[in-house]
């Protein structure tokens, strides 16, 4: 096999346009590195590989102006215990990202309007958005997402890898609800209330038509990617992308699930397993980090491509540019939560992305609305609609 040509470095023009953007990722799972011993957020955590690959100086270094900060919950059982469990755990995460901005106030800022971001960046500060990843920590009691809110929450999903209370995912076995469950629909109208972003990823297929439908505001897929590319669950085919773009949504594009590696029948069950283990990095003890560190080592020396790389994340990009064209496409790449391809595993490198758009013919224009604008459109569209709800009826 000849080996692919080196990729030329991003040029000035591109990386001077590059810092000209306003540039968000709307699914940072960094806040679980934020409970792991000795870890520090400010400084560089490069030697790390796959275990880490978002900090405050490649956040410099690669443009990234921030984004939504991840409250995340693994699936657990849908019992009162459990639900109590998961509050408690979501409620700590959410903290420690505020304890993060207030500890380093000179460096971060939460945001909780759209229009927060560019002041954000002007003051020369990175920008907090808060989201919740699997809206199980609420139990069955709605009005919690009320204090999520209160804490700085703007953005949420209703499911994760399982089946849960509100909705059904695309990785379970089996469709409980057939989308939404009741409680869900309900989950939705108290999200559009409060001007809460309502995020589709994870969530099965039909229950991403179900929240185009009864949402109030256009959705979003906070980390997402195109079925035509690779064929997953997790990824989402052509007609309902173009669903979600009709409906003014947007489709954030996953590093994750673009590409199927070679066709080894065991090869899909480790990735799967290794993508799980990854997800839960931050509750690993050392000797179990140590021994997942080995497995993906093995994995990457028998299978080199197993992971996909920057060519076939940005083949997922073009694609779904061109499905839905730039004013219904960002970006959500999962960084910290098993994202990344071969060669491009940090946002470090993010500009090579902007250089390659444009190379494609993208404008600036098109590419301020995909790296940032277009989110933010969607949380003005939210607020709008939660500020409507306190106007006076006309007579």
């Amino acid at each position: 096999m000849t080996p692919a040509a080196a990729e030329p470095p991003v040029s000035s023009r591109d990386r001077v346009l590059h810092e000209r953007l306003l540039v968000l990722d709307t699914h940072l799972d960094t806040p679980a590195n934020l409970e792991r011993n000795g870890w520090d957020i400010m400084q560089s955590h490069a030697h790390e590989g796959l275990f880490s690959q978002v900090d405050v100086p490649r956040m410099r270094a690669g443009g990234l102006d921030g984004g939504f900060w991840v409250i995340f919950t693994p699936q657990g059982p849908l019992t009162a215990a459990g639900f109590a469990a998961a509050r408690d755990a979501a409620i700590l995460r959410a903290m420690r990202i505020r304890e993060m901005v207030a500890g380093h106030s000179d460096t971060f800022e939460m945001a909780v309007r759209a229009a927060d971001a560019e002041r954000i960046v002007r003051s020369g500060r990175l920008v907090v958005y808060q989201s919740i990843e699997n809206s199980y920590p609420l139990g069955e009691d709605i009005s919690l997402l009320k204090t999520f809110y209160d804490l700085g929450v703007r953005m949420a999903a209703p499911v994760h890898g399982a089946n849960n209370q509100f909705a059904d995912s695309a990785t379970d076995r089996e469709r409980r609800w057939g989308g939404l469950s009741p409680l869900g629909r309900t989950w939705v109208q108290e999200a559009n209330r409060l001007g809460i972003l309502i995020d589709g990823s994870h969530a099965s297929d039909e229950t991403i038509e179900q929240l185009v439908e009864l949402s109030k505001t256009p959705i979003i897929l906070s980390h997402h990617g195109a079925k035509a590319v690779f064929d997953h669950p997790r990824n989402l085919d052509d007609d309902r992308l173009r669903k979600v773009a009709a409906s003014g949504g947007v489709v954030q594009i996953n590093s994750m699930y673009v590409f199927g590696g070679t066709n080894y029948p065991e090869l899909r069950a480790k990735q799967g397993a290794l993508r799980f283990q990854l997800s839960r990095w931050s509750q690993l003890n050392p000797m179990e980090r140590k021994a997942l560190a080995n497995e993906i080592a093995a994995l990457d020396e028998t299978y080199p491509n197993w992971r996909g790389s920057f060519d076939d994340y940005m083949a997922n990009i073009l694609h779904v540019l061109k499905v839905v064209g730039p004013d219904h496409v960002g970006m959500g790449a999962d960084w910290d939560g098993g994202g990344g391809v071969r060669g491009f595993d940090s946002v470090a490198e993010l500009p090579r992305i902007t250089a390659r758009l444009r190379a494609a013919g993208y404008s600036e224009a098109d590419l301020a609305k995909i790296w940032g604008g277009n989110v933010l459109r969607l949380l003005a569209q939210a607020e709008a609609y939660q500020d409507s709800l306190a106007l006076p009826s006309p007579k």
